[in-house]
Formats: structure tokens, sequence, C-alpha cells
């Protein structure tokens, strides 16, 4: 396939609450807005928060919701202290592995949130070979 982008919808039930949480908390960028969703800009791609979704007073387990938002970011510490400042309540600040650190949260759904300081472990790193392939 020749995908032109790459999106991740989101089911919420409380909407308004998550909308404003991407849009003011995450600071993403409203791309669209109708009565039922919201789109939001993510590099390369979107995030639609859109109605139908089952809410969560705690975080979902892997059986109520097996997707996780993950932000990768350069400086792990700097942005558990921007949204901190913006109210986020963090499970965790500072989880360690091999492969790089996470903080964790929840949207007002219940649903789990990572920001991520990866290093070239993560499955997810983007090292020079993926930018090359990806160019061509």
């Amino acid at each position: 396939m020749n995908f032109k982008e790459f999106g991740v919808i989101l089911f919420v039930e409380r909407f308004q609450e998550c909308v404003r949480f991407y849009r003011n908390v995450i600071n993403l960028e409203v791309r669209k807005e109708k009565e039922s969703l919201v789109t939001f800009n993510v590099p390369n791609g979107y995030l639609m928060v859109e109605k139908g979704g089952i809410g969560y007073s705690d975080e979902k387990d892997r059986s109520q919701n097996p997707v996780v938002l993950r932000f990768d970011v350069n400086s792990l510490k700097t942005e558990v202290t921007k949204l901190e400042k913006r109210g986020v309540n963090f499970s965790h600040k500072h989880l360690a592995f091999e492969w790089g650190t996470i903080a964790v949260f929840q949207d007002p759904d219940g649903n789990r949130i990572e920001i991520g300081e990866i290093n070239t472990n993560s499955g997810s790193f983007k090292g020079e070979l993926e930018e090359n392939n990806n160019e061509q």
C-alpha cells in the first residue's frame, strides 16, 4: 500500500473533557472539529478523538484498551515539568528500561498515555538506516 498518512482514532465517553485535555494540556493543534469528533495534528499523522467510547476513572487495563498513546520527547524531565504545571497527575514520572525512560499518565477517559525518552535499543528508535529507507 502507498500510505498518505497514519492516524489513530480514539473513541471516548467524556468527549468534551478529552478534547480540552488533548488541546490544552497536551497542546495538540486542532486540524478539524465536528460535532462528534475532533482531529488533532501529530507529527506525520493525526489523532482523532471521537464520541462513542467508554470511560473509566482509573487507568484502563489492557483488556479494556490494548492501545497506549506514546509521545517520544527529547527530554522527559522537561516535559514532565511542563505537564505537571498544566495539571497532569502522573502515575509514574520515571520508569527506566534498557530501551529508554517513560512517564505515565491518563486522559480523562482513563486511556494510558506515555511520554518517552528513548535510546537506540528502543523498538521505535528511528536511526540513520531507517531514515534512509523512508526517504526512498
